[in-house]
């Protein structure tokens, strides 16, 4: 199974450490956070990567190599212009050779999301996309009025608290995908989404109950780090085959 890594961002909400670092490479405990996707990908049966660069690219790749210290085969598409998220797949041939399904997901997730069983469950429901999903809920720091068509007010919530269905920024893309992409520009998840609403392509949700972390900011990171060390070994699945 391949993989598409997304860690070409220069991550400018996570300033200043961002700006030492590429945001991939921002450490979680005793690991950079591209290198717990990494192993938590072969630990799920994945073989192939293709990490897509960009900024401070040379650090990600002498890092990581081919792959072998991880027991993967790991290449690189490196973006001298930004393309998206989905834009990047338009510049690796290995995708359109194969012609299978393919994993896509940001290179600075943390979560303890089983992937084989998410690659499992896009090769048999038919969906040209399948999308890793997560219960956030938003707080609303505000009275929230709701008012009838003659003016008048029919609820009032204060400081509700409203539970959304969020992408995980973790991907299942069948080949057709391919035919989507522009050869140029921008092409990013939202524009994927609008097309497949205009001409009724099939997009699925795979609702994950466990964790999943954003690092994008300071406070984020932080939280992260923490949350990692006290609950390693969810995310940490190879760990659990080291005898």
């Amino acid at each position: 199974m391949r993989a598409v890594l997304l860690a070409g961002g220069k991550g400018t909400r996570l300033h200043p450490y961002s700006l030492v670092l590429p945001k991939p490479l921002m450490p979680i405990s005793d690991f950079p956070i591209l290198e717990i996707g990494l192993r938590q990908l072969q630990h799920y049966g994945f073989t192939d990567v293709t990490i897509a660069v960009g900024h401070l690219a040379q650090l990600i790749m002498v890092l990581f190599g081919d792959g072998r210290k991880l027991g993967l085969n790991i290449q690189y598409a490196i973006e001298d212009v930004p393309r998206g998220t989905i834009g990047p797949l338009a510049g690796i041939p290995e995708i359109t050779k194969e012609g299978q399904p393919v994993l896509l997901m940001n290179g600075d997730t943390l979560t303890d999301l089983d992937f084989a069983a998410f690659a499992r469950s896009h090769g048999s429901d038919g969906a040209l996309v399948s999308v890793a999903t997560f219960r956030k809920e938003v707080a609303v720091d505000l009275g929230v009025m709701e008012w009838g068509e003659d003016g008048t007010l029919v609820n009032f919530r204060e400081k509700p608290v409203i539970p959304l269905s969020v992408s995980m920024g973790i991907y299942m893309l069948s080949p057709g995908v391919l035919e989507l992409i522009p050869a140029e520009g921008l092409f990013g998840f939202d524009h994927l989404m609008h097309i497949c609403l205009q001409r009724n392509l099939p997009v699925r949700s795979y609702p994950h109950q466990g964790i999943w972390l954003d690092i994008g900011r300071p406070d984020d990171y932080r939280s992260a780090v923490d949350i990692f060390e006290k609950q390693r070994a969810r995310f940490c699945p190879w760990e659990k085959d080291v005898p």
